[in-house]
């Protein structure tokens, strides 16, 4: 009996060494709340919140906007979340932007050292704001949320990756665009970044929408990792597009991550967000967009280049 006692205080303390303390885990805040049309925010938002409390790393708090509305009258003036008491936003939304004050607020955290991470969706939002657009480096479509016109040509160029480095893409015409989900090969090109740092150099990345063509002002990027769809895929390039990127915005690390598509009839599970290297990624990207470090390690799980890993 006092065997049996030992033996269970010893598995509780190993147990407990494995749990971060609730005052020091990273305060996130998750904003979320409208998609377009071929999205579904009610089923991605509680997956990322579910991958960034089961790290043990973040305590989450969800801000969920109004409902999308009609333009020009959507009211927003409601949602006014106080982006200063958390490390860092993640960002899981497209729709209508925020009321001007708290435009502001957003653009004074991120620039003032506040750690920002945008998903998937959160790609296309926003194509009509400045700032915003200089956060996420490049970006998608915009023109599904009503009263907003898609990312053009003019909105700047293209972020390829030739020849060993990154380059900016002026002259090719095109916009965003992406072939339809499958596995594709994901590869490893700042391995020296925090967050990068112990992936294999390659790795395959499951049923996934291969984002594609995305403008923008493209400034202080730094391309974490590619894939590429050939030409001969419907909607592919054959160009090595950046799919993970880090960008400098003032103060602030911001991690744009295009992974991650939910459709907007899809139910759990959604294979692409149950892939592991999703999951690490989204993990390891908000510690370092709001610390500026990496603790968490790379699992044992992890994809190969060439077979996928879903939990």
């Amino acid at each position: 009996m006092v065997r049996n006692a030992a033996l269970l205080v010893g598995v509780i303390a190993l147990a407990a060494g494995n749990v971060v303390p609730a005052q020091s885990r990273i305060n996130v805040l998750l904003v979320t709340g409208q998609s377009n049309r071929y999205h579904n925010w009610e089923v991605s938002s509680p997956i990322v919140k579910r991958i960034l409390e089961d790290s043990g790393r973040f305590a989450v708090t969800v801000a969920t906007t109004p409902p999308k509305g009609a333009a020009p009258n959507q009211d927003m003036s409601s949602f006014a979340p106080k982006f200063s008491d958390y490390q860092a936003v993640v960002l899981d939304y497209e729709g209508f932007e925020f009321a001007p004050p708290v435009k502001q607020a957003f653009v004074d955290f991120v620039k003032n050292g506040g750690g920002l991470v945008v998903l998937h969706a959160a790609d296309n939002a926003f194509p009509g704001w400045p700032e915003y657009n200089e956060m996420i480096g490049v970006g998608g479509w915009g023109g599904f949320t009503p009263g907003y016109a898609s990312r053009t040509q003019a909105a700047g160029p293209k972020v390829r990756w030739r020849d060993g480095g990154m380059v900016l893409d002026n002259d090719t015409p095109g916009t965003a665009q992406h072939p339809s989900p499958h596995d594709f090969l994901m590869t490893v090109r700042a391995p020296e970044h925090p967050i990068m740092k112990g992936l294999p150099p390659t790795w395959l990345h499951a049923n996934d929408e291969l984002y594609s063509n995305l403008r923008g002002p493209a400034k202080n990027v730094t391309i974490l990792a590619t894939a590429t769809a050939p030409t001969s895929m419907q909607n592919g390039t054959g160009e090595n597009e950046p799919l993970v990127m880090a960008i400098t915005y003032g103060k602030g690390r911001v991690v744009h991550d295009t992974l991650g598509h939910v459709g907007a009839t899809q139910k759990e599970p959604i294979v692409p967000m149950a892939s592991v290297d999703y999951i690490v990624l989204l993990q390891r990207g908000t510690e370092w967009a709001a610390t500026g470090a990496v603790t968490l390690p790379v699992p044992r799980d992890f994809p190969s280049a060439d077979k996928t890993s879903i939990r």
